[in-house]
């Protein structure tokens, strides 16, 4: 299914104005923006936007300030965005940021979400960075967000309670919780911020390389700092996945190893824990190998964010000495469920349509043999009265 699709490439990080300037950058209208910022009634709001160079590369420059820089809990935040006049699904997201925000400050603190005060992060600044960006992702119509791994920078970085390692207690805790891939540098300071952090968690929906796609605009977001050594913006592409009307494409690792000297149980044992950690797929092929020795390959597919947890627990398991690995492209039929009502109850079907046509529809596992347990009937009865019922209903 052809989606609108972006891809932030945070080879220099991510923070809250950097996501903001790239998305002006890339057709988000400046005059639509502020006038939707102006509505959170903040008073002595103003919103510098700009064109700057970075490394010889222009880019946007998204600079809010504000004379009022009182701290602000949860609540007063949620207030400020709830009376505004953006559209809803903005609003939605950029309190769930907040919420997010608020849940790793109160864990770091100790303290309950209501009772987080921002700090930094509930500076006007901040605030106008993450409503700001859910302004964008509406006003783009962007469908579904990619990300790269994500720069986080070095060194330390200045906050209320001192100096501390980047990247920073906030910033961490949202990079664990929502599972987001980072590497270290370029360059000896703080690149991502908890704000951007925190946007990256809610906006992205997969990390990995570029996806197929085809690329309709490019938007360059300036950090606050210049750099000698690498150009210090966040890069967005806006365009439309590039896959028939009926499917939808992406990149998975596929890791590979070949195991002769383990039991078929401590096997079976690997599967269900990569299963259990969100592999995609796993399965074994029977081989023979050197020596003549009967053997098995096990093959993984995972999602590129996954590959280090995938490779963690087949090497921590003692199956192997090594793993194959590559990046590869898959197409997918865009899938639905349909819930049919069978007079054993509902149960799901999964569909999957080409070209306009229904090609699949499966009664779902799951669904079927609780079912059959439920009413002490075969599996099979349960699966003919789902199809039965799905065939009448189209």
């Amino acid at each position: 299914m052809v989606m609108k699709i972006a891809y932030f490439d945070c080879f220099a990080g991510a923070a809250g104005d950097m996501v903001v300037a790239a998305m002006l950058d890339a057709g988000l209208e400046k005059a639509f923006l502020v006038d939707h910022l102006a509505s959170l009634g903040i008073e002595g709001l103003d919103v510098k936007i700009s064109q700057t160079k970075r490394c010889g590369i222009t880019a946007m420059r998204f600079e809010p300030s504000c004379s009022d820089q009182r701290q602000r809990n949860l609540t007063d935040i949620a207030k400020l965005i709830n009376n505004s006049n953006i559209a809803a699904s903005a609003k939605q997201r950029a309190i769930e940021i907040f919420q997010g925000l608020a849940r790793v400050e109160g864990r770091i603190h100790g303290k309950d979400t209501d009772e987080v005060q921002f700090h930094e992060i509930g500076a006007v600044d901040s605030i106008v960075d993450i409503v700001g960006a859910c302004i964008g992702l509406d006003f783009l119509s962007i469908e579904k967000v990619y990300s790269s791994d994500v720069s986080v920078g070095g060194g330390v970085v200045k906050i209320e309670h001192g100096y501390l390692p980047v990247p920073a207690p906030a910033t961490a805790a949202l990079l664990k919780e929502a599972k987001i891939p980072v590497t270290g540098g370029p360059g000896n300071r703080e690149l991502l911020t908890p704000t951007g952090a925190a946007i990256l968690a809610n906006f992205v929906d997969e990390f990995g390389l570029l996806p197929a796609m085809k690329i309709e605009s490019v938007g360059y977001g300036a950090g606050a700092f210049e750099s000698g050594d690498f150009a210090n913006v966040l890069r967005l592409m806006i365009g439309e996945s590039a896959g028939q009307d009926d499917t939808d494409a992406d990149c998975v690792y596929l890791l590979e190893t070949n195991v002769d000297d383990v039991t078929s149980e401590r096997i079976g044992f690997v599967i269900e824990k990569l299963f259990e950690e969100g592999a995609l797929d796993v399965f074994t092929t029977a081989i023979g190998m050197k020596h003549n020795r009967p053997a098995v390959k096990l093959t993984v597919i995972c999602r590129p964010a996954d590959r280090g947890r995938m490779e963690g627990i087949i090497f921590e398991q003692g199956l192997t000495l090594g793993i194959r690995k590559q990046i590869v492209q898959r197409s997918k039929l865009a899938r639905k469920f349909v819930t049919v009502k069978t007079g054993y109850g509902e149960i799901r079907v999964k569909t999957a349509s080409a070209g306009g046509k229904l090609v699949i529809a499966k009664p779902e596992y799951a669904d079927c043999a609780a079912a059959a347990k439920r009413h002490k009937v075969a599996l099979k009865i349960i699966q003919e009265a789902a199809m039965k019922t799905f065939y009448k209903s189209i």
